[in-house]
């Protein structure tokens, strides 16, 4: 009688914490970006990304707001639902959103779980560092994966004063270790000028995921809106765009609504006998 296996051998290998760590020991890198549909992610699954981040920048991106803050744990858990489907290949990333992540430990731990239980996501990610390595060890000992996220800090941006380069690199060190000896499996490091990014990534043994923090890290990520053109305002010094969608999907709107207007749609064509 031959054996049953659990394991898919045509599957694409899953990237998990221990392939990202293995990564940072052999000199790899880390491709990250951000997702939270179903067509996007398994657009960027296919394309070989290795870790998709289930933002809570989609207060921006897609709701619309000002700042991150106004997303709540479960819109996170709606978006976080279709990007764990879509994903065959890539580890999933999961915000825990404001305030979630900043009341009691108990409430991060039962919101950490809700993201493995209500989704096909593997790990969260939490603002801060030193301040936040009670909470980080908490969910870790309760098999709940933890990034930890230092330096800009968007759900602390009016205490930060707003959206500013930070600089103080013995603090940010300081944040990063800690996060570290918590338990994070890796650090996301937001706008810090390289030289700090290159002491913390120094500091660490994990893997550190820069977005405008320069070249030193181990991986680097965007949010996909920025990356691909599709945005409505501001872009980042850090960011390149290798698309121009906003525009394309412009173009195909407006040829559209000509189309209608002048009755040339439909035509023949698009029209059942």
């Amino acid at each position: 009688m031959a054996k049953l296996s659990m394991v898919d051998e045509k599957a694409p290998k899953r990237v998990t914490t221990r392939s990202l760590q293995r990564r940072r020991d052999s000199g790899g890198s880390i491709s990250m970006l951000t997702a939270y549909d179903f067509p996007t992610a398994q657009l960027l699954d296919q394309a070989g990304i290795d870790v998709l981040l289930v933002g809570d920048s989609l207060a921006m991106v897609v709701q619309g707001h000002e700042t991150t803050l106004p997303v709540t744990m479960d819109q996170m858990i709606y978006h976080a639902e279709m990007v764990g489907r879509a994903a065959s290949r890539a580890m999933v990333v999961v915000d825990l959103p404001f305030p979630d992540g900043q009341l009691s430990i108990e409430r991060s731990i039962c919101c950490g779980a809700r993201v493995l239980k209500e989704t096909r996501c593997h790990a969260v990610k939490l603002e801060g560092g030193a301040e936040q390595a009670s909470r980080i060890e908490a969910m870790v000992t309760a098999g709940i994966p933890v990034m930890a996220h230092v330096g800009l800090r968007p759900q602390n941006v009016f205490v930060q004063g707003g959206y500013q380069v930070q600089r103080d690199e013995a603090a940010l060190v300081k944040d990063a270790v800690a996060a570290e000896r918590a338990g994070a499996f890796a650090v996301l490091i937001e706008c810090v000028p390289e030289s700090v990014a290159e002491a913390i990534h120094a500091a660490v043994r994990v893997p550190t995921i820069g977005i405008g923090a320069g070249r030193a890290t181990t991986g680097q990520v965007l949010v996909t809106h920025d990356l691909i053109g599709l945005t409505s305002g501001y872009t980042p010094k850090f960011v390149r765009t290798y698309a121009s969608i906003g525009e394309t999907i412009r173009s195909a709107a407006s040829a559209f609504h000509q189309a209608v207007g002048d009755g040339s749609f439909p035509g023949p064509d698009e029209t059942f006998d």
